[in-house]
């Protein structure tokens, strides 16, 4: 569980224009969805400047130039073709111990030779489109990632392909061209790449494009994984937000149920003896033996062990709020009855009984045990329902401060400044 809820999906409202029941019924894995800029509830003169808040063009610059930026999170394209590293970075200078470091000026030339420039995974380093992919991911309730994409005037970086995940387009500057073909493979999952099925996927591009639109700044674009896709930059430099959504899919759970099947001993059980496995007559046999197993098996799985499975890949994919570190120590410190505490932003947590004395807090990437006297409280203040330390129920005064010691050590809470 988390500590807020999806309340209205505002996320969301900013990458559509029809309500999120509309969308989560007709479209979500189904179909594209173009959404125009002026059907936003903003003024007219308000529609190019949507996602401004989220980056801009002289963010971009910023970050390429200012931040030490380097690679996987900046890559360059050109072609279809990912360029070697070697051609946009080098050594970060006299202390600075890396050696992939975005250089401006190798960037420039790349940039002005007509290749793409991609910022990748931006929800780990830039503040706004980190917010904000943390607010989608709580609406759809699948992980996100964002990169940003800038093409030159009349330029194309990569050519026809297909995602194995879901995509929300953003246009931030400039125009684009997509060209959107229907389906060569329904729903792919990450290990049917499109890579994989280049026959497929020029057939595909040789159609009629199923979507053949212009895409100008507030406008955006709902791409299902599998809808292979173009994208040529017109007159001006354009530049967009990708929204990739990792969809937890049926098969994931198929994959958690099976990894539960590893605990049925008849299910491990070695071949015979001079079975040869690659040959389906001898095999049919052991076949039929082991569906047989399953179909007995699989109506008494009990669904808690499936999800904690699922929970503990889908929590490793997202990250909470960021902390302050140094804030942080610095409150264990000072902490006392009268410091107030609430719940880290974003955080996904589970509280489990783990015997008469003990309980488990389940975290993203770890799991934190407390005396079972602890519960209430803990669960209280993940609730948000505890403003100060001294607000904690169900323990002493001394206790209280202990508690939200470690609550604050593990990063579980932070401090409030006054």
């Amino acid at each position: 569980m988390t500590a807020h809820g999806q309340g209205e999906r505002p996320a969301l409202a900013r990458c559509v224009r029809v309500t999120p029941d509309e969308f989560a019924t007709t479209y979500w894995g189904r179909r594209p969805l173009l959404s125009r800029a002026g059907e936003s509830r903003s003024g007219a003169g308000a529609a190019s400047k949507l996602f401004d808040d989220l980056m801009t063009v002289a963010d971009v610059d910023e970050l390429v130039s200012r931040r030490g930026l380097r690679t996987p999170f900046l890559r360059m394209a050109q072609g279809g073709r990912v360029l070697n590293p070697r051609d946009y970075t080098g050594p970060g200078g006299a202390g600075a111990e890396v050696a992939d470091q975005a250089l401006d000026e190798r960037v420039l030339a790349a940039f002005a030779d007509g290749a793409t420039l991609v910022l990748q995974g931006l929800h780990r380093v830039w503040p706004p489109v980190a917010e904000f992919a943390r607010q989608l991911a709580d609406d759809l309730g699948h992980p996100v990632g964002v990169n940003a994409y800038l093409t030159p005037p009349e330029d194309q970086g990569f050519t026809t392909h297909y995602d194995t995940h879901d995509v929300f387009v953003l246009q931030i500057a400039g125009s684009k061209r997509w060209q959107v073909h229907h389906p060569a493979v329904v729903d792919p999952l990450p290990s049917q790449p499109w890579a994989g099925r280049t026959e497929e996927i020029t057939a595909a591009a040789d159609g009629s494009p199923a979507l053949d639109v212009v895409l100008e700044p507030g406008d955006t674009l709902y791409l299902p994984r599998g809808w292979p896709h173009s994208a040529q930059a017109r007159q001006d430099l354009t530049m967009h937000l990708t929204i990739g959504v990792f969809p937890v899919t049926r098969y994931a759970v198929l994959e958690a149920l099976l990894s539960l099947a590893a605990e049925e001993p008849k299910l491990r059980r070695s071949l015979p003896l001079g079975v040869d496995p690659s040959d389906p007559d001898a095999l049919a046999g052991e076949l039929a033996e082991i569906t047989r197993h399953l179909t007995g098996w699989l109506p008494a799985v009990d669904p808690g062990p499936v999800a904690d499975r699922i929970r503990a890949k889908l929590w490793r994919q997202g990250r909470p709020a960021p902390i302050r570190p140094l804030a942080q120590a610095a409150a264990l410190n000072s902490l006392g009855p009268g410091t107030r505490i609430t719940p880290r932003g974003e955080l996904r947590w589970q509280l489990t009984t783990s015997g008469p004395d003990v309980v488990s807090l389940h975290l993203f990437d770890r799991t934190v045990t407390f005396p079972a006297s602890c519960g209430e409280a803990i669960r209280a203040v993940l609730a948000g329902r505890v403003d100060r330390v001294g607000d904690l129920p169900g323990l002493d005064p001394d206790s209280q401060v202990v508690l939200a010691r470690r609550l604050l050590r593990e990063a579980v809470v932070v401090s409030v400044e006054p």
